[in-house]
């Protein structure tokens, strides 16, 4: 293992801060993320620094070191200071890696006293990380699905996330209510449950290669290379927080919508296989966090990124 020299389902899909998910059976098209309303207050960092961790593999040292993309905003992203609590990535001298999961691996380690380590690593390559010893724990917006659960061990959720499509204002697609009014081009982000299991579910739609990152998926519908994108709702708010010709669709409640299990919209961290004892730890450090929470937390990141 590392070293210091390495440096609810879907409870409410998400809160009307998040205001993509209507509650009504019809699909809704949100442009960029509102405000909370009412403001959440979001419960203090559990004190859990009397707890002995010296022996749960990963943190001997008192350092958590957490693999993420550092490309995937809202959940992660590489900005090049350390303003709003961003962390040095340790793999990349000069940058700093802040969003959701920051905030959310940075809150874990509060609770516990350890130092945080961020490294950036490609998504195809955060599991092989893990289990090679290089970082600790993947907290990188991944699905806690069923496939994935047989590679690694998880703990949360941390997130609920449902699924939604991001099209051009000016589409004739931004009128669809479901997805069987989904016709064109798409694409979404190589190995994900939105190209794998979502985007096969659409008759109409003539799936394009995968996009290798967030911002390369986000890019081919903003350029017009393909029609339209598939993704989660944090994804998509970012998205259109940066593109104001951008729209989401949301078929939530619909029953023209994407059929997912629940793993696939549970969002949650990555462990080695049979670490019990890290995962229970990060499991008690985001004890008595609800939806609500997590939205709360979300919508503090989407209003601090950077361009996508």
């Amino acid at each position: 293992m590392k070293k210091r020299t390495l440096a609810l389902l879907m409870a409410a899909m998400m809160s009307l801060s998040l205001a993509a998910c209507g509650g009504d059976t019809t699909s809704q098209t949100t442009d960029a993320p509102a405000s909370a309303s009412p403001a959440v207050e979001i419960p203090a960092v559990p004190d859990l620094t009397g707890t002995d961790t010296s022996a749960i593999p990963g943190v001997e040292d008192g350092v958590l070191t957490v693999g993420m993309e550092c490309a995937y905003a809202p959940y992660n992203w590489t900005q090049m200071d350390d303003s709003n609590g961003a962390v040095p990535i340790v793999n990349n001298p000069g940058s700093y890696a802040n969003g959701y999961d920051v905030k959310m691996a940075q809150r874990i380690c509060d609770a516990y006293g350890w130092d945080l380590e961020v490294m950036a690593i490609s998504w195809d390559g955060l599991i092989p990380a893990l289990n090679a010893g290089t970082i600790d724990a993947v907290i990188a917006g991944q699905s806690m699905t069923d496939e994935r659960l047989q590679e690694v061990d998880m703990a949360g959720p941390y997130f609920y996330a449902s699924i939604v499509c991001v099209t051009k204002k000016d589409s004739e697609l931004a009128s669809a209510t479901g997805i069987s009014q989904l016709s064109g081009t798409c694409t979404a982000q190589t190995g994900t449950v939105w190209y794998n299991s979502c985007l096969p579910q659409i008759e109409g739609a003539e799936i394009m290669p995968e996009s290798e990152t967030a911002p390369a998926m986000i890019m081919a519908v903003e350029s017009g290379t393909v029609d339209f994108i598939c993704t989660d709702i944090p994804t998509a708010m970012g998205a259109c927080a940066t593109y104001d010709d951008l729209t989401i669709l949301d078929f939530t409640g619909s029953d023209d919508n994407f059929e997912v299990d629940q793993g696939e919209i549970n969002i949650g961290i990555s462990v080695v296989k049979g670490n019990t004892a890290l995962k229970d730890a990060m499991d008690a450090a985001l004890e008595g966090l609800t939806a609500e929470h997590f939205n709360a937390i979300m919508d503090q990141a989407i209003a601090i990124q950077p361009a996508v």
